[in-house]
């Protein structure tokens, strides 16, 4: 179930964001995106998600042309084969710890809270499930973030600068719980970062620039 971007340009106006990206990630694979800010590194994830349009070119998820799709068919893919990691988090506060990460079931019309205690356990939240998110630290609600994204085990993840707004210690301790998750589900992760640290943790590290991007 590999990610396939061919030559895609995104455009605000008359003004290029970026131009001619081409890359693959294959299943299982860690690909990190670094860059300038401003290059337009979580425009091209959004992209990667059907959240955004681009211009010209093709992106392809397990065989699957995303540009191609209607809007609800966007929905309908992003519900069933991607989660994604906000670096601002996007829990909702009305609902608590357990309500927030089993919200991608819900969607799906699942109800396996057996499932949403192991992953609130594997991210390290265990007991924590009533919890309101105003009640958590910074590190904690990303925790939750990464638990939402992976609970209906999607085979793409995508993480928009999950560590941006953490201290070091707990930006580590974040990505330890990112990359052995995305690990043991076997699902291809696409992070946005400007963490060397982060990036280090890559299988392989892709700059991004106007005119493309490169290994």
């Amino acid at each position: 179930m590999s990610l396939q971007l061919d030559d895609v340009t995104k455009r605000y106006g008359d003004t290029p964001v970026f131009a001619h990206v081409s890359l693959e990630a294959a299943q299982g694979e860690f690909v990190a995106i670094i860059g300038e800010s401003g290059v337009g590194k979580s425009t091209l994830l959004n992209c990667m998600a059907a959240l955004d349009t681009w211009d010209s070119g093709r992106i392809v998820h397990d065989g699957i042309d995303l540009g191609t799709l209607g809007d609800e068919q966007r929905a309908l893919w992003r519900r069933r084969a991607v989660g994604f990691v906000f670096q601002a988090f996007h829990v909702l506060p009305h609902l608590d710890v357990a309500q927030n990460v089993a919200l991608p079931l819900m969607l799906l019309g699942q109800e396996e809270p057996a499932r949403v205690q192991a992953m609130l356990a594997a991210v390290g939240l265990e007991g924590l499930g009533a919890r309101l998110p105003q009640q958590l630290s910074g590190g904690q609600l990303q925790r939750v973030a990464i638990a939402r994204a992976l609970i209906h085990r999607p085979a793409l993840l995508l993480a928009d600068e999950p560590t941006g707004n953490l201290d070091p210690t707990t930006a580590s301790r974040v990505m330890d719980v990112l990359v052995e998750q995305t690990r043991s589900h076997g699902a291809t992760l696409v992070l946005v970062t400007h963490s060397e640290a982060a990036a280090a943790r890559a299988d392989r590290v892709l700059r991004l620039a106007a005119d493309g991007i490169r290994g």
